[in-house]
């Protein structure tokens, strides 16, 4: 059962990894427009038909919701300052490319998400030695990647940087990344805060998704106010009135917006199989992000992002990931 478990939050981060590659095929619209559309798409729509399975017969989510009143409110709290991360984690796409950017935020991310959950929800005790060794581990693979992308940065020329990233800035994309991957961490934090936002004959495997949708909502009104000043700072409000375009990049937006929503949908399900395994439970947070952190760079190889860099860059890339992967099921065999 917990390896059907880490299989599933597997496929789910596999999704989120390829959810920029459709993104590359909208068509002349501005960052945020196409930011925005798909953000209704990932933070709203999908969410939203995700949560309704966590729903009994003859009951609705407002329910949910009006039981636990406080619990309901910090949960879109954590999600408004989850969207900042948000925001902030498109950028450091676009100064350091999908795997660099995805795996410094991430693993920030994953790192302050497993700690600071426990300790802002009162369940201290599920910080135990194992997870944190687990979290430990993670960081290090994160850190010999990022060793990597400074090895990447020193060697290659400004324009091999820009024809890899078009926008590659390795100072400011660190910077940026590192906002993302701590603001990021509170997703987990409203996760946490959201336990109790479930019906009793909920299956284990959907409990958590009406939880995931009030933060995705408190991350769309942080993206939706950022964005419309942008449209109009821009002067991109005529985006949306290119009908034109409509079909080519509404069906890339929600193609994107379902491959982004799979990890927590996948996250959920993937912890259903986890509860024989409390470690693995309180850890589930560091699996999914290292796990993003893995299959973006393997899309950041496949889309040549790494091009032009020496065999000993390659090498100390791969080792980060190796330590990665162990870190997904070590702190199970540490209990």
């Amino acid at each position: 059962m917990i390896v059907i478990g880490l299989l599933i939050i597997a496929l789910g981060a596999f999704c989120q990894s390829s959810c920029y590659v459709p993104i590359n095929k909208i068509r002349d619209w501005s960052w945020e427009s196409y930011w925005m559309v798909q953000g209704v798409f990932a933070w709203l729509v999908f969410p939203f038909l995700g949560a309704l399975l966590a729903v009994p017969e003859g009951h609705s989510l407002f329910e949910a919701y009006a039981a636990h009143p406080a619990d309901a409110l910090w949960t879109l709290f954590f999600g408004i300052l989850w969207g900042v991360g948000g925001l902030t984690f498109g950028l450091s796409m676009r100064y350091l490319g999908v795997a660099l950017g995805q795996s410094i935020a991430l693993g920030t991310c994953a790192g302050l998400g497993t700690l600071l959950t426990p300790v802002f929800t009162g369940h201290t005790q599920d910080l135990t030695l194992p997870v944190i060794v687990g979290v430990a581990v993670t960081l290090a693979g994160i850190g010999i990647i990022g060793v990597a992308g400074h090895l990447k940065s020193a060697a290659l020329s400004d324009e091999e940087k820009k024809e890899a990233v078009k926008d590659f800035n390795f100072t400011k994309g660190i910077v940026v990344a590192l906002l993302a991957g701590f603001m990021s961490a509170c997703f987990s934090i409203g996760l946490g805060f959201g336990e109790s936002l479930c019906f009793a004959e909920s299956a284990d495997m959907f409990k958590t998704l009406p939880a995931t949708l009030l933060v995705t909502v408190g991350g769309f009104l942080t993206n939706l106010v950022y964005c419309f000043y942008q449209n109009t700072r821009n002067h991109t409000w005529g985006d949306y009135g290119k009908a034109s375009l409509y079909a080519n990049n509404l069906f890339f937006c929600a193609l994107a917006g379902v491959l982004w929503y799979s990890q927590f949908f996948g996250l959920s399900l993937g912890k259903g199989f986890l509860t024989a395994s409390p470690v693995l439970l309180t850890f589930s947070w560091c699996i999914l992000m290292s796990l993003n952190v893995t299959f973006s760079n393997v899309w950041g190889i496949l889309l040549k992002e790494w091009k032009g860099c020496s065999p000993r860059t390659i090498a100390v890339l791969l080792a980060g990931l190796a330590v990665l992967i162990v870190s997904s099921f070590l702190p199970q065999l540490l209990k």
